[in-house]
């Protein structure tokens, strides 16, 4: 067993468990979009970061692909955690402002403005629908292609696959895919629609 600190709180995991397995072994929840139970830890999204190490050699990293360690002193939210994640929420409003898991996800975390240019993409590049194909549907009909600006998840040579099974599963899992947003204002990156707003205490 691997002993470690989380949020001040000692835990202790089995050896090959991720910082993101042990944080919710305890009931921590930290928020993720390319992180599924069953397919492979790809750190792709950067929301599960979370702070190692102490002072000036304190550093971010991916919870779901770093591995707990012994003594490893983890903050799940720290200031510097918390900026980051909120950073990277409004970069994946600016370009997917229509998938509702991260509106929800902007809604939970406080968001209330981003500060990006407006794209409205298909895709977040978060990689699950590769993995979905690959690990679990055992086809490896769909893959990442180029780099930079010119990446895109297809065929190869968009040529229809002889290997799609037409499962679905690819769409499934896609956090872009699976729920749009319904907002009625494309102007407006975050409607807060599906927020629930509780009017203030007159207690």
């Amino acid at each position: 067993m691997i002993s470690l600190m989380i949020n001040g709180l000692h835990v202790s995991v089995p050896e090959g468990t991720t910082v993101l397995e042990a944080a919710r072994w305890i009931g921590l929840e930290t928020p993720t979009l390319c992180f599924m139970e069953g397919l492979s830890p790809y750190g792709a999204c950067r929301l599960c970061v979370v702070e190692i190490g102490e002072g000036d050699r304190a550093k971010l990293v991916s919870a779901c692909t770093y591995p707990a360690q012994e003594g490893l002193n983890v903050r799940t939210s720290s200031p510097r955690v918390m900026r980051a994640r909120k950073m990277t929420l409004e970069l994946l409003l600016a370009s997917c402002p229509q998938s509702k898991v991260i509106q929800d996800l902007a809604a939970a975390h406080d968001i209330r403005r981003q500060r990006f240019r407006q794209e409205h993409e298909d895709c977040i590049y978060c990689g699950l629908c590769v993995r979905m194909c690959e690990e679990q549907m055992m086809a490896g009909a769909i893959g990442f292609r180029g780099r930079g600006h010119d990446r895109s998840i297809g065929t190869p040579f968009d040529i229809k696959s002889d290997v799609c099974r037409l499962c679905g599963g690819c769409l499934y899992v896609c956090p872009v895919c699976q729920l749009r947003c319904t907002y009625t204002e494309p102007e407006r990156p975050i409607c807060g629609a599906c927020t629930n707003v509780f009017p203030p205490s007159t207690d």
